[in-house]
């Protein structure tokens, strides 16, 4: 597992609107989509391309085309504020979702959705979800995945936690992890310090 920080001013001044408490619904949901722009672009840096032959308007050349679309896999809820970002790049990609509620007892993460189909041997996934804290929904949807045959995992995430990044890391994921920044730990109940509060309620305004 590799896990890369986008170090990148202007991931950083997304990030900082996403951080201010002072950040409206409609600011939050716009940062979101920009932030998600530039760590799915950098996500997709290794997939394989195939050369192809092609005509401009001029002469004959040679380019490169996506060998396969990989499956996106936003995490519900929080997720779905990251989906649009990696449609406008991947815009025939098919998508999956999987729905992961957080145990406020536990901290564990609990499954009530998942649409990822079953022929997935040798594919590849993009896993969308704003905060990598416990870990917990991460591993539960990069578990339903690698079961159905995923062959290599990127994970995108807007933060992450030196707990999550552990326990993600000891389920021996095939996986590479694009997030814009590691915070310092998680505090008593499992939110991220100094984070940027729940992603989710933060987007939609319901709990």
């Amino acid at each position: 597992m590799t896990v890369t920080v986008i170090d990148h001013p202007l991931v950083a001044d997304r990030l900082a609107t996403l951080r201010a408490k002072s950040t409206g619904r409609a600011d939050f949901r716009r940062a979101l989509h920009e932030i998600s722009l530039l760590l799915v672009y950098e996500a997709l840096r290794d997939q394989p391309v195939t050369a192809i032959d092609l005509d401009t308007p001029m002469a004959p050349a040679s380019g490169r085309r996506l060998t396969e679309l990989p499956v996106v896999v936003p995490v519900v809820r929080a997720g779905l504020g990251m989906l649009d970002a990696a449609l406008t790049l991947l815009p025939d990609a098919r998508v999956a979702f999987v729905g992961a509620k957080r145990n406020e007892a536990t901290f564990e993460a609990d499954v009530y959705l998942n649409t990822v189909p079953d022929e997935l041997d040798g594919r590849r996934a993009v896993v969308l979800d704003p905060m990598l804290a416990t870990g917990g929904s991460l591993v539960q949807t990069c578990g339903l995945l690698a079961d159905a045959g995923c062959v290599h995992l990127t994970v995108v995430t807007v933060l992450a936690a030196p707990e999550g990044i552990a326990a993600f890391e000891a389920n021996g994921f095939d996986a590479t992890v694009i997030t814009g920044a590691i915070d310092r730990n998680l505090d008593a109940n499992a939110f991220i310090v100094p984070g940027l509060g729940d992603a989710g309620d933060r987007q939609f305004g319901l709990a």
